[in-house]
């Protein structure tokens, strides 16, 4: 099933959006109803394209999510996922996807102080929540 273009124009680069309905999908699908990716993602994880064309079909949000990374220097899974319209989870599967088969590389987040959270950072977080209490 394709999507229409508006006013009966020409189908659209994606076969699962209507302009009138919205998706006409599960988002779920585009995963292969699976919720686990293979390979560790954050939100914040920077994803680049390789070059490297992955072996064997993958779906068309496989093949949209390779060419958003392969137009960008480096995207966060939470950019993919708001530019492909899915849920987090189903972008990090589709990106895990696509780590296995080489096509992408992903950078976890690094943050002040070589560890989650620096100690600087908790003493920033005590602050602002000390100030948040003096307001409420």
């Amino acid at each position: 099933m394709r999507a229409r273009a508006p006013h009966g124009g020409a189908p659209r680069d994606t076969p699962w959006l209507d302009d009138s309905a919205g998706r006409v999908m599960r988002p779920y699908t585009a995963s292969g109803g699976r919720t686990r990716p293979a390979v560790a993602l954050d939100l914040l994880s920077l994803v680049t394209a390789t070059g490297v064309r992955p072996r064997g079909p993958l779906g068309a949000e496989h093949a949209l999510a390779l060419r958003l990374c392969a137009g960008a220097a480096a995207v966060t899974v939470a950019e993919l996922s708001g530019q492909l319209r899915l849920p987090a989870v189903v972008v990090k599967v589709l990106l895990s996807d696509l780590v296995e088969h080489g096509a992408v590389t992903a950078q976890a987040p690094r943050f002040p102080g070589g560890g989650p959270l620096g100690a600087a950072d908790h003493n920033l977080l005590r602050a602002v929540l000390d100030g948040l209490r003096r307001r409420l």
